[in-house]
Order: C-alpha cells, then sequence, then structure tokens
C-alpha cells in the first residue's frame, strides 16, 4: 500500500498515512486533533544502481 501525506488545514501539520488508492477514509490531525485535512502532493525518493555493482544474484537484471 502506498504512503499518502494530508496536511491539517487549521495547524498546517503534514501527516502521512498508509492506505489503499483511491481511499475516501477521513484523517486527523495527529498534533491538533482537526478533522479538516488536505491530501498533499509529496515527492519519493529511488536509489539509483549506478554504483557499478549489480545487486542482483545473477548479475543479469534488465532493470540494471
Amino acid at each position: 500500500m502506498p504512503v499518502f501525506e494530508y496536511q491539517c488545514e487549521k495547524c498546517g501539520h503534514v501527516t502521512s498515512f498508509l492506505e489503499k488508492a483511491g481511499s475516501r477514509k477521513a484523517h486527523v490531525c495527529e498534533k491538533c486533533g482537526s478533522g479538516k485535512t488536505e491530501k498533499v502532493f509529496s515527492t519519493f525518493a529511488a536509489k539509483s544502481g549506478s554504483s557499478g555493482s549489480s545487486s542482483c544474484p545473477t548479475g543479469t537484471c534488465p532493470f540494471s
């Protein structure tokens, strides 16, 4: 399941929730308790395998 971030409209605190994509579950701010939160666009990081060594056991991964 992906992690989504929600920002509280009252205090501005951002909280992460693990949920199914397309979920309509209401979230409560963990800082102030407000039920007015809005999903925010968040970034992600991906680790690159460009270090020269392969992480695949056979060394023949099509994605390296």
